[in-house]
């Protein structure tokens, strides 16, 4: 830090100098004042969320908006430094950072979104879809009804159909699937029947949040234009914005092989990452256009792209976008957090935040009751739906930016996505311990994945056998990726195939679909097989300690010498 200040110290000051609207030189200072102000979002937002995710135990992305407080224009940000003045300012109008960095935000939200859509499982989304359906709309139903119940009764909006009680009934239904899932993996339960209902569940919420976004926003429209909203207006609203939705889902689940194999073409990842990149900015414009929220667009498109084999390789190229975007993002969101404002609205944000909770905690409780879940399987789905995360701090944003929601009440929507994005973990990772949740046996839930499993007397031969397993594949066309987890792990596609080939110490564990089963151990045998030569063969080898002897003292052994000795 002393480091830097020095460096602010030394520069010119022509970010800080009031130039002429429109010259070279005034947009001169505003780019240099954008590259600064972006260096230290950068710097402030993975510090803060390394520190969390490594000392605290907790998400990244909480760090990342505590960043965001820290430094913003309502925090340190709006003190002068030397030479350069005020690094976040606070600007005119409804959003306190400059429109280059809210714009920069936007685009990083749309990223997010993008990835968020490719993590999805389309066939375990369709596969409970009952169950997921029914759990995500009574979290939905009762977050909804908690959330506008809440801006009525403290006197905060008029009516239910006022934009203020529009929107913090639907930030208050997102769930952070993120979250969720890291918690689940780490105590193996994400493959049982509660694991897979919150899962889906989760997507569910998220889409229907959208959708509900999508609706919000039409209403918010129409009442910010003086007319009054009248239920035929709704149901309109509402139908344009599921339509809207249905028709980009069915197009580009439709067309999304087809792109897939026209982009394929192209055999070059980086190109094939990027344009799908541009796809789904495209239908972002194309969203904002139709009056909805880019999000929706950028979110279709990843959604479609998951069910194709080019999943990994988007993902792999843009891994530096996402680490390199997304924390701006959260910081920014940080940043239009006002501390002073959310102090005045303290009692009604723990009101709003205790209501988030138990919405989440009933509603989707009871759904999962009457989806022959017990009392502590309810109790985990309700819990796995708890914490918000990214989707409320985008339809805060969106909020906010639009006029719908005040300081107070952004404030205390940031207020109520970190509590109960704190809470979840603990509580959670209690509720998972002890028995089964599912009331008798779950109808449809027989294995549907298998495991070859190769056992090895030794690491090194385990690993020399991953890598030729690896090449293997890739020589039959599949696209293999690592996987960014701590243990050796790789997820091999292509087209409808889905393979997980991971190693763990001496033993190589290659998990597949049981349509798929044939395919991959037939690509294992004859890897086996090629492979026989080479091990018999290296029974022959002369004592290692013969030849590291001659290493040593420098002989050479020529190739007759060897075949003598043998």
């Amino acid at each position: 830090m002393a480091a830097l200040c020095a460096v602010l110290w030394a520069m010119p000051s022509a970010a800080s100098g009031a130039a002429p609207s429109g010259t070279d030189s005034d947009i001169h200072s505003v780019i240099t004042l954008l590259i600064l102000q972006l260096a230290v979002i950068i710097i402030a937002a993975n510090v803060c969320g390394f520190l969390f995710r490594r000392y605290l135990r907790l998400p990244s992305v909480l760090g990342e908006v505590m960043a965001g407080i820290i430094i913003g224009p309502y925090a340190l940000g709006q003190y002068a430094l030397p030479v350069m003045g005020a690094l976040f300012p606070v600007s005119d109008g409804l959003i306190p950072v400059s429109t280059e960095l809210y714009g920069i935000a936007i685009l990083a939200s749309i990223i997010l979104l993008f990835i968020s859509g490719l993590e999805t499982d389309v066939g375990m989304f369709l596969r409970y879809s009952v169950k997921g359906t029914v759990v995500g709309i009574g979290g939905i139903v009762f977050s909804f009804w908690f959330g506008a119940w809440c801006a009525v009764a403290f006197g905060l909006s008029g009516a239910w159909t006022d934009p203020s009680a529009l929107f913090l009934g639907a930030i208050s239904c997102a769930t952070s699937i993120g979250i969720t899932a890291r918690i689940l993996s780490e105590h193996r339960k994400i493959e049982s029947p509660e694991g897979v209902t919150v899962l889906s569940a989760a997507v569910f919420d998220d889409v229907l949040c959208i959708i509900l976004l999508a609706i919000v926003t039409g209403i918010t429209k129409v009442t910010q234009a003086g007319e009054a909203v009248q239920w035929e207006q709704i149901v309109w609203i509402a139908a344009k914005g599921i339509g809207f939705w249905l028709i980009l889902m069915v197009i580009g689940l439709i067309s999304a092989r087809r792109i897939a194999r026209l982009v394929k073409t192209l055999r070059s990842p980086g190109t094939i990452a990027y344009i799908s990149m541009g796809l789904a900015m495209l239908l972002a414009g194309i969203s904002e256009m139709a009056g909805l929220a880019m999000i929706i667009g950028a979110y279709i498109t990843g959604l479609a792209l998951s069910q194709t084999d080019l999943v990994d390789v988007i993902q792999n190229q843009l891994r530096g976008v996402y680490h390199a975007f997304v924390p701006v993002f959260f910081c920014v969101m940080g940043m239009l957090v006002d501390l002073s404002v959310i102090a005045g609205a303290l009692w009604f944000g723990t009101v709003y935040t205790i209501l988030a909770v138990i919405a989440k905690v009933a509603g989707c409780g009871l759904a999962g009751i009457l989806t022959r879940f017990n009392m502590r399987g309810a109790l985990r789905i309700g819990l796995g739906m708890l914490p918000r995360g990214e989707v409320a701090l985008i339809v805060a944003g969106i909020g906010l930016a639009s006029g719908a929601i005040n300081k107070e009440l952004f404030g205390a929507a940031i207020m109520m996505t970190m509590l109960t994005t704190l809470a979840a973990p603990p509580l959670l990772h209690l509720s998972l311990a002890g028995g089964s949740g599912v009331r008798g046996a779950e109808p449809g839930d027989e294995e549907r994945t298998r495991n070859i499993i190769l056992e090895f007397p030794s690491f090194d031969i385990a690993e020399f056998l991953l890598h030729h397993l690896v090449r293997a594949f890739r020589d039959e066309e599949f696209f293999v990726y690592r996987l960014p987890v701590e243990e050796t792990s790789y997820r091999i596609r292509k087209d409808e195939l889905s393979f997980t080939l991971t190693q763990d110490g001496c033993r190589l564990d290659l998990t597949v679909l049981a349509d798929g089963e044939d395919i991959a151990r037939y690509i294992v045998l004859e890897e086996l097989l090629s492979l026989k030569d080479l091990f018999e063969a290296s029974g022959k080898i002369r004592s290692l300690d013969t030849m590291s002897a001659e290493v040593i003292t420098g002989q050479v052994v020529t190739k007759d010498e060897n075949t003598a000795d043998d």
